[in-house]
């Protein structure tokens, strides 16, 4: 690969990196007496087996057993004269093992004792070169400072770096939990801000910048959210297992493969570019990594090109909205419109829900939202539950409509039987990644996202599909998308939306919201709303159920005040529960009220009694 492509790929594409050298060596019995980066001269096969064990559980860079291969460390073992080999030959086995497929980073650690003594930067930076030039020799495609301790640790090898421009290099920062648990620090005590202030504007900069060690996964995305608000390069992050647990003289650690996973999806949601694994972490650990956030990044990249439409094919005007439905006609209006939403069953047996539909419907409830496989769950289609619904309960679906399982092909078919069985009111959602549901293995598809789905629909709203060929008569498809208010990286969601409204969206519906003021902040930051907003509501039926939707569902952010208010009747009778809940709930209405133009409230175990109370 060359190495202009690492820097372009990773600006473009979430990579995953690889785990711990060290910790796979030890798992190997060998021992921490011994130097693991001399296993290069004496081992290679080894190493070759763990390299090879990462590539095989999808990492897309793989990095150097070379961490501690600089001239101070190398004495103590009496190696220092094989330092351009060891070097060389970590980097020869890592491309060996990557192929022209992988990437390779060059790994350094920080240089003890000299690297803190500013009388001596320029013995720093010799040591520094001395490993640098050997692993450019070797093939890596950059170098990666990394577990860097402070700023000046961090400057010195960015200053050496100016000695060769050539080289691109990462800085990755090794962070801690503040003594009192709550800031985020670098090993030296310094703050997130200090740590990645611009480095000198004349200087060849990194291609990106890094946490990695010192915390687990919970640390570093306390870290990761205050470093994307101040950097402008990409952030690679490789977290511990958690923090290691002394059991009968070994150090253990807890944090499950799963675990991991979770908070690797987290950080893609912050726009992280780079995850990986540091101390603790295991080829299992990045297999789940790698399972859950490959096919979110495919979903976070997925483009659509629409073809011109054929020369004897013409556009027709859209269908006035106020035409396409019931719901459409109030949207148009900006009235009130109050939805529910129900998940569709496991199984076929449609009895239970359409009954449900119809109740609601007597208590006066506009539409029916139908999720698509939530939580990447197999369940009855959507779009024939919609059908009966409207057709026996006389109420109008909202049809959610995923682009995770369908291929663009399959996606239009869907679309044109929506519009054959006069399902007109479709909420696009990208989707949950496969793993995250009851069937990891699946294949998430992600031929494109929510965003060039509103286009698609659009066209075919206007009697062209998405080949350019005609469709006549054209859909009347009304088109929503989703919205979330305290998503991780809120440039990203506010530009997003921005897109989905200028690919087509008419309306669009939150996340649940737990907190009101976050979402008023978020629709003053998009100013003049252009289309209606529907805000989600979801009544916590028990103190239980506050804490799944915190901890399992992503893109749901539930306030500490919220919690605090369940816990307080967490040992109480359920009804005491519950009536807490749909308290907490009207209170939201109560206060979006005003700048919203509806709310969707989702029926908690499909109970609708309890979204009757709260609408009561």
């Amino acid at each position: 690969m060359s190495t202009q492509s690492f820097a372009e790929t990773l600006r473009k594409e979430l990579l995953v990196f690889d785990g711990p050298m060290g910790t796979e060596l030890y798992r190997h019995h060998v021992f921490t007496n011994r130097c693991f980066e001399e296993l290069n001269l004496t081992d290679p096969k080894l190493i070759e087996q763990v390299l090879t064990d990462y590539r095989n559980v999808g990492a897309d860079v793989l990095t150097t057993n070379t961490f501690g291969a600089d001239r101070l460390n190398l004495e103590k073992y009496g190696l220092a004269e094989k330092l351009i080999d060891i070097n060389r030959a970590g980097a020869e086995i890592a491309r060996k093992v990557a192929g022209g497929d992988l990437f390779v980073a060059g790994s350094i650690g920080p240089i003890k004792h000299v690297i803190h003594d500013l009388e001596k930067i320029e013995e720093s930076e010799t040591l520094i070169l001395e490993q640098v030039d050997a692993l450019w020799a070797g093939n890596v495609d950059f170098i990666i400072f990394e577990t860097q301790p402070s700023r000046i640790a961090m400057e010195v090898c960015a200053g050496a770096m100016q000695q060769r421009p050539h080289i691109p290099y990462v800085l990755s920062c090794a962070v801690v939990m503040s003594g009192d648990g709550t800031q985020p620090t670098s090993e030296c005590g310094e703050p997130i801000a200090r740590l990645f202030a611009p480095f000198h504007e004349n200087w060849v900069q990194p291609v990106a910048l890094g946490l990695n060690c010192g915390s687990g996964p919970e640390g570093l995305l306390a870290a990761a959210e205050e470093v994307v608000k101040i950097i402008d390069l990409p952030l690679i992050v490789q977290p511990n297992a958690g923090t290691p647990k002394e059991f009968e003289g070994r150090h253990l650690y807890f944090c499950s493969p799963e675990y991991a996973a979770t908070y690797a999806m987290q950080f893609a949601n912050l726009g992280v570019m780079g995850i990986g694994g540091c101390c603790g972490m295991t080829p299992d650990h990045i297999r789940e990594i790698a399972n859950m956030v490959k096919p979110l990044a495919k979903a976070h990249s997925a483009k659509i090109i629409l073809k011109d439409a054929a020369p004897e094919v013409i556009e027709q005007p859209e269908v006035p909205l106020t035409e396409r439905s019931r719901f459409a006609w109030k949207l148009a209006r900006r009235s009130w419109v109050t939805t529910v939403e129900l998940v569709p069953p496991r199984g076929y047996d449609l009895t239970d829900i359409i009954e449900k539909s119809r109740r609601l419907h007597r208590n006066g409830v506009d539409a029916i939202n139908l999720p698509d496989g939530p939580r990447a769950s197999s369940r009855i289609s959507p779009m024939v539950v919609a059908q009966r619904i409207l057709s026996e309960a006389h109420i109008e679906p909202i049809l959610h409509f995923c682009c995770r399982d369908r291929n663009l092909i399959g996606m239009q078919a869907d679309l044109l039987g929506c519009a054959a069985l006069g399902i007109h009111n479709l909420l696009f959602v990208t989707g949950d990644p496969p793993k995250l549901g009851l069937y990891p293995d699946a294949t998430g598809v992600f031929d494109t996202d929510s965003i060039g789905m509103v286009a698609v629909q659009r066209r075919l709203n206007r009697g062209i599909d998405l080949g350019g060929q005609s469709v006549q008569p054209g859909t009347k498809a009304v088109i929503g998308a989703g919205l979330d208010p305290t998503a991780l990286d809120r440039k990203r969601e506010l530009d997003r939306f921005r897109m989905k409204v200028d690919a087509g969206a008419e309306f669009a519906i939150t996340q649940p919201v737990f907190d009101p003021d976050a979402l008023m902040f978020f629709l003053d930051e998009i100013g003049e709303l252009p289309i209606p907003i529907i805000a989600g509501i979801w009544p916590l039926a028990s103190y239980r159920n506050a804490e799944f939707m915190k901890n399992e569902v992503p893109g749901v952010v539930v306030p500490e005040s919220t919690m605090q208010r369940m816990a307080a009747v967490a040992k109480s009778l359920k009804e005491e529960q519950l009536a807490v809940g749909v308290e907490i709930a009207r209170e939201m209405i109560e206060h979006v009220r005003h700048r919203v133009n509806g709310i969707q409230v989702s029926a908690p175990f499909g109970r609708i009694d309890i979204v009757l109370a709260v609408l009561r």
